[in-house]
């Protein structure tokens, strides 16, 4: 199973036309968007932007989407916040938002409500797929500290996910595996990057895509 991952877009539209472009030319058989589809846009917005894509798209709220983004796209796209579906025989389970910021942004969670929110749908080997890294998990700011959700962490540490997609910090980029997770930031992709994700059984290839890419 191969799927395109994309994260962060924060309302640049034209961005649709090379996302378009990489799901043809890299067979991709959905799209997993992990938030931030606006920047403080409205929900009409975020929907304009989602159905231009040319994919099928599961789609999670980011910090910088509006409250009702999971309600208003759901005619659109597959929303998976606070919710699994299975695709392929993988279960995926979503959660957007990101844990309490100090920016005071639109979509905050607090750790229990990050907790208890993936744990209603949560079992082993699962896809996670939020947009908070897990602490301590590609979610180092400029400075060198850490600024991902523990809850999330716990999330992982307790059920043991083959993947754990994530975006929010902009400069940790990247993937690496850890205790049978692989964990995936994509990149932003008003920045032009994304990843390829391929699924077999429980193997995990991952295929990072930047703006020379795509």
């Amino acid at each position: 199973m191969r799927f395109l991952v994309i994260s962060d877009l924060h309302q640049k539209r034209s961005a649709v036309e090379w996302i378009n472009r990489v799901i043809h030319e890299k067979g991709a058989e959905f799209v997993m968007f992990l938030g931030d589809v606006t920047d403080f846009g409205t929900v009409e917005d975020a929907r304009k932007i989602v159905s231009a894509i040319d994919s099928k798209v599961y789609v999670i709220p980011g910090n910088c989407d509006p409250r009702d983004l999971p309600d208003g796209i759901s005619d659109v796209a597959v929303d998976l916040h606070g919710k699994a579906v299975e695709i392929g025989g993988y279960r995926f389970v979503g959660l957007g938002g990101s844990n309490i910021t100090i920016f005071g942004t639109i979509f905050e969670l607090t750790e229990e409500e990050l907790y208890d929110g993936l744990k209603r749908n949560a079992s082993e080997k699962m896809v996670l797929v939020t947009h908070a890294p897990a602490y301590g998990t590609l979610d180092h700011i400029p400075s060198g500290a850490s600024v991902g959700s523990p809850a999330v962490m716990r999330i992982v540490e307790e059920y043991h996910p083959i993947l754990a997609l994530s975006g929010h910090i902009h400069e940790d980029v990247g993937t690496f595996e850890k205790n049978g997770t692989v964990f995936l930031n994509p990149g932003p992709a008003k920045e032009g990057r994304c990843a390829i994700v391929d699924l077999d059984g429980e193997e995990v290839k991952v295929t990072l895509l930047g703006p020379k890419d795509v």
